[in-house]
């Protein structure tokens, strides 16, 4: 497939490096010094120039192209460029924007801007935080099959239950399967006998219960419910959605914001939401509001220099747990080192998202775990697969991967995987997999 990619940040070469395999890359940047970077450190084609151009779109062969992607850091930019290519050619366009108002207006009719699909990171920022927010101990969360399977990532604490427990002794529940193990030496995939270590991260997958009831094992105090603090600080767009979202779980959110004319428009749209005009790098006035009780803090002001400040005063002040929005993919190790419970990158969000899409022929659904790591993948299998009529123990027995089935959803219904079990044509399987693996078991599905 032809793919023109306009924007070589940290979105745009992300998805260029995920596609880069298999398919024909063009990538486009204003900056000519990025683009020539580019260009060495992965096998795509790159050109300096404005992707909004008719004469830069001529010479990345547009006529040629299947697929658009804009994906600079500007919303007007990358619908003008959607549009332009509509203009000159027929490929699918993909629009990464931040304003949730074009979102809300390409939806009435999907032909807006000559956009085929638009991503808005700070509305998928924002879910992801609830997301996490939602269950404790958790560092990434996502859905499969429609919602009738989870997949998250947990940490193990210092003082955590299952730590020093064997899998076996930990997974107690009927629906869950321990996936992986990841750890400061690295990748495990655990057996039955694996000791559960503090510090490890855990991805655990199954019903939404079983993976729910598995986290609140962890850290039976922390699932948030009505009568729980939480207090997000900086009214962004992506703080604003944050407290729009958690108001339709029923939850009553207090949220920070300096800006006068900013709270008082908050406050008017969220109306289950405690809005407080204060400068939240002011201690006196966190201890005052008892920001210490809080459950759990969201910093979501639109300066990372900011979010770390105050989530380090908020950790200092004994907030149970802190979730930051880091703009910066370099500053995400940086958060988490200084012991920021879970850092959100909007740029990571939102090149995951478009890299599931462009991956839609291949599988129904994919999260990219720990830096791309490994992947959690929703295939369905057809009459074609080599998969099918199968146990999952004579094909693991075939595959030379890191691979583990964690659940499969047949008509409707969920099947906790076996070794015995037999796949079947339509059966929807969510498999965890080592990334260097993935083309060997999706050749194979």
């Amino acid at each position: 497939m032809q793919i023109v990619i306009v924007g070589a940040g940290e979105v745009g070469t992300s998805i260029a490096d995920s596609l880069d395999d298999k398919h024909d890359v063009v990538v486009i940047d204003i900056d000519s010094e990025t683009a020539e970077q580019l260009k060495y450190e992965l096998d795509v084609m790159t050109l300096a120039g404005d992707g909004t151009s008719l004469s830069t779109l001529e010479r990345a062969n547009i006529d040629d192209a299947d697929m658009f992607i804009a994906s600079t850091d500007d919303d007007r930019t990358n619908l003008v460029a959607c549009g332009t290519a509509k203009t000159m050619a027929d490929p699918f366009t993909i629009a990464r924007i931040k304003s949730v108002e074009y979102l809300r207006t390409w939806e009435l009719t999907e032909t807006a801007f000559g956009v085929d699909f638009m991503v808005c990171s700070d509305l998928l920022s924002a879910e992801d935080i609830v997301r996490v927010v939602g269950l404790p101990s958790a560092v990434d969360v996502d859905s499969f099959a429609g919602g009738l399977v989870q997949m998250a990532e947990l940490e193990i604490g210092e003082d955590s239950p299952v730590s020093g427990q064997t899998v076996a002794e930990a997974d107690r529940f009927e629906s869950l399967t321990f996936a992986a193990l990841f750890r400061s030496e690295g990748m495990i995939l655990p057996r039955g006998d694996t000791v559960i270590e503090p510090g490890d991260r855990a991805v655990v997958i199954g019903s939404p219960e079983s993976v729910q009831a598995f986290a609140d094992d962890l850290n039976p105090e922390a699932t948030p419910d009505d009568a729980d603090e939480i207090v997000i600080i900086g009214g962004s767009e992506i703080g604003y959605q944050t407290a729009r979202l958690l108001e339709e779980r029923g939850l009553s959110p207090r949220l920070i914001e300096r800006d006068t004319e900013r709270a008082r428009w908050l406050a008017e749209e969220l109306p289950n939401t405690l809005v407080m005009e204060h400068d939240a790098t002011d201690t006196e006035f966190l201890a005052r509001e008892h920001v210490d009780e809080a459950d759990i803090v969201v910093a979501a002001m639109e300066s990372d220099e900011r979010n770390l400040l105050v989530s380090v005063l908020a950790k200092r002040l004994g907030t149970g747990r802190v979730v930051a929005v880091v703009d910066n993919g370099e500053y995400v190790t940086l958060f988490e080192e200084i012991g920021i419970d879970v850092a959100i990158n909007p740029r990571q969000v939102t090149a995951e998202e478009i890299t599931r899409f462009t991956h839609g022929g291949i599988a129904e659904n994919i999260a990219v775990l720990e830096n791309d790591q490994a992947e959690v993948l929703e295939l369905e299998l057809t009459d074609a697969s080599d998969l099918i009529d199968r146990t999952i123990r004579e094909i693991a027995d075939d595959l030379d991967a890191s691979v583990v089935f964690g659940a499969i959803t047949r008509n409707g219904e969920l099947i906790v995987p076996r070794g015995d079990t037999e796949l079947l044509t339509g059966d929807h399987i969510i498999v965890f997999v080592e990334s260097a693996f993935v083309d060997e078991l999706t050749t194979m599905a």
